[in-house]
């Protein structure tokens, strides 16, 4: 961990020294797959089957997040900003990859402990997604639950990070709380999106034409 701040932090600096569009882009396209990859490891799910559904569940559950609060909220100049775009976009990425792994693994582990039940939903005539739907609604909530319990003890357990540093950096604790609203309502919306499209992308290779889990998929 020590390690890989040093070297990011020293990164970082030249990133915003130069501060130059391609170059942002290409160092937020490496977050997202580094991110993609680790949401499939930590799952238990075989990255040849999952890479491309799972990073286009992320990028756009991740960037629809970022495009709203740096993009429109914000507003810097210039729009690319690697001061507000890198960390922000960090921050987002961070929270939806812990919300993904839970969402991914309790949707598959959940169906392969009650294949009966699951095949016994197909063989009554269900469609995949009506089969699938109580073990869906198992996973969003897993993915959902730490999210909520934080925003409900926000400012009263704990003092968020973001706006600790908003304060330390000399900002009024009214602006530093306005910012702080502003990623947390951004991250569970990422979270929430990116585990609802990641899931249903998934499903397309995970399962065979007849709706049956397909074994070699999984890892275990």
């Amino acid at each position: 961990m020590t390690v890989q701040i040093v070297l990011v932090g020293l990164y970082l600096g030249v990133l915003f020294d130069l501060n130059n569009l391609w170059l942002n882009i290409f160092w937020f396209v490496i977050m997202l797959c580094v991110a993609n990859t680790t949401i499939i490891a930590r799952a238990g799910l075989r990255l040849r089957f999952f890479f491309l559904p799972g990073l286009t569940g992320v990028t756009l559950g991740t960037l629809t997040a970022v495009i709203v609060v740096v993009f429109l909220a914000i507003r810097p100049t210039p729009a690319y900003d690697a001061r507000y775009l890198i960390p922000i976009g960090g921050m987002i990425l961070g929270n939806c990859l812990r919300g993904n792994v839970l969402a991914l693994e309790r949707f598959y582990s959940s169906i392969q402990k009650n294949q009966k039940e699951f095949t016994t939903y197909l063989y009554m005539g269900a469609t995949l997604n009506e089969a699938t739907r109580p073990f869906f609604q198992v996973a969003i909530r897993a993915a959902a639950s730490p999210h909520i319990a934080t925003m409900a003890t926000l400012g009263i357990v704990s003092l968020p990070g973001m706006m600790t540093g908003q304060i330390l950096g000399g900002s009024f604790p009214i602006v530093a709380i306005k910012y702080q609203i502003a990623i947390m309502l951004a991250v569970f919306s990422a979270m929430a999106l990116s585990a609802f499209l990641n899931i249903r992308l998934s499903m397309a290779v995970a399962f065979d034409d007849f709706g049956n889990l397909r074994r070699e998929v999984m890892k275990r």
